[in-house]
This record gives structure tokens, C-alpha cells and sequence, in this order.
């Protein structure tokens, strides 16, 4: 990737996503702190360079978003669903494989919920 070489990266020259402002900054934080811990979880140092954290993010957003805009050229226009997700990435086995399992395991919760709610009452 050209930025991580890029002298004027870190400043935002020649990135369009960046333009230096401090709305920028809010999103560029957005999953700092989960993708630290995560980091630190696979093994990395407990306090990970802040500028690896910041490169893991960016790409991560840039998934992301490339994911969601493919999402929604796939199924109805202007809208994602889940369906248009798991399409995507049925291609690649090990994504595919852990989507299922993160939707099956989010229907289990849901029967869960409400079952404990219907107890509840």
C-alpha cells in the first residue's frame, strides 16, 4: 500500500479519505481502541505503536466500505442487507465460514432473549 511509504501519509498528502480536519480524526478513530485489544490478543505488545493501530484501522474502514458499496450495488438499490454480505463472501471460505457462524450464533441469541423475556412475564 503506497501510504504506509508515502512521507506525506501521515499528514494526509495525497490521500483522499483525509483531508486533515478534525472530523477526519474522529472517524479515523473508530475502532482504536477494539482493534488494540485485538492486537494484543493475537500477540502483540500490550500497548501496540500507535501508527500500526492507525494502519490496521484504515484498513479495516477501507474493507468495510468497500464491502458495503459492492453490498449495495448487489441487492436492492440503497439498501444492504445481510444476504448481499454473505454473497459476497461466500467466495472466500474461511469469511464465509465465520459469518455463518457469527449469524447463527446471533439467532441463538435472539431465541434466548426471548425466551427468557416470555419466562420473565
Amino acid at each position: 500500500m503506497k501510504m504506509a511509504e508515502d512521507s506525506g501519509a501521515a499528514s494526509g498528502e495525497g490521500t483522499p479519505s483525509r483531508s486533515g480536519t478534525s472530523g477526519d480524526e474522529k472517524r479515523k478513530r473508530i475502532f482504536f481502541k477494539e482493534i488494540r485489544c485485538m492486537m494484543y490478543g493475537f500477540g502483540d505488545d500490550q500497548n501496540p505503536y500507535t501508527e500500526s493501530v492507525e494502519l490496521l484501522e484504515e484498513l479495516v474502514i477501507e474493507f468495510i466500505s468497500d464491502l458495503t458499496h459492492k453490498a449495495s450495488q448487489v441487492g436492492r438499490p440503497g439498501r444492504v442487507q445481510v444476504e448481499d454480505i454473505v454473497y459476497l463472501i461466500q467466495k472466500d471460505p474461511q469469511k464465509y465460514s465465520r459469518v455463518k457462524d457469527l449469524l447463527t450464533m446471533n439467532e441463538e441469541l435472539k431465541k434466548a432473549r426471548r425466551a427468557f423475556d416470555e419466562a420473565k412475564f
